[in-house]
């Protein structure tokens, strides 16, 4: 439940459609209780419209059926990253509305329509190999209710592949660029495109490269001005950090 299904419920005790016990109930269900492996965040929605993801890496896997069970029995919706595929199939097993992404390595379950957030953000991505990267990002983001577009093995290497889409690309309202090697992609976007720019360095390289110090320096050392970057391989907090730009725009519009 997000904030616009509080206001609709509010709205219905006002008016007499919904009685004020039901309300309670369903209001009931935000909370959820501690377990002793985790303390979930049901609120965390309402602080900054960001619903709570599960970090699936390093968890026991009856750990995590017990987080999910819990989710899905309050009706959140779940969203889980780093799921070996191994995990994943039993996950799935249990649990036979879940949508495994063995690219991403992404776990989702719906159980309530998603809010759609105006605005379109485009994922651009250098090589083949960066792919699950970008994949983690598009995923992330359409689960916050993101429209996105791919452009996907159009690194520096091939300018002319970048170029071809360019037209296409301009139309975003933020771009999430992933590159690994010497992690030139996001420079050059940032000259081409006004919209705000979230750089992700990949661990995909050889040897200097350094398992994404390489592109990771590279991108915070930008000559193209105002770009952003997170860590190395992380599509998550792209995507996160995306969704708050959109956010913060969607409530400037709405206050003029």
């Amino acid at each position: 439940m997000n904030k616009e299904h509080i206001v609709a419920l509010l709205q219905e005790v006002q008016s007499g459609k919904c009685r004020i016990d039901d309300a309670m109930e369903a209001l009931g269900k935000l909370h959820l209780p501690s377990l002793e492996i985790s303390q979930a965040d049901g609120h965390r929605m309402f602080r900054n419209n960001f619903s709570e993801v599960i970090f699936c890496e390093g968890k026991e896997l009856e750990h995590l059926c017990r987080i999910i069970d819990q989710f899905i029995a309050h009706g959140h919706n779940v969203f889980g990253t780093r799921l070996s595929p191994e995990r994943a199939q039993m996950i799935c097993e249990r649990f036979s509305t879940a949508d495994y992404d063995p690219v991403s390595r992404t776990l989702e379950v719906t159980l309530r329509p998603k809010t759609i957030v105006p605005g379109k953000l485009a994922i651009i991505c250098a090589g083949t190999a960066d792919v699950p990267v970008a994949e983690e990002a598009r995923r992330t983001a359409e689960f916050y209710g993101i429209e996105t577009q791919k452009f996907y093995d159009v690194g520096v290497a091939g300018l002319h592949r970048l170029l071809a889409s360019l037209d296409e690309i301009r139309k975003a309202d933020v771009a999430i660029v992933i590159a690994g090697m010497e992690g030139a992609l996001p420079s050059v976007v940032g000259g081409l495109i006004p919209c705000p720019i979230i750089a992700v360095p990949t661990s995909v390289g050889y040897g200097t490269h350094l398992n994404g110090f390489t592109p990771l320096f590279a991108m915070l050392s930008s000559c193209a001005e105002g770009i952003s970057v997170v860590n190395v391989d992380n599509g998550f907090g792209a995507a996160c950090a995306a969704t708050r730009i959109f956010h913060a725009t969607s409530n400037a519009n709405r206050e003029k």
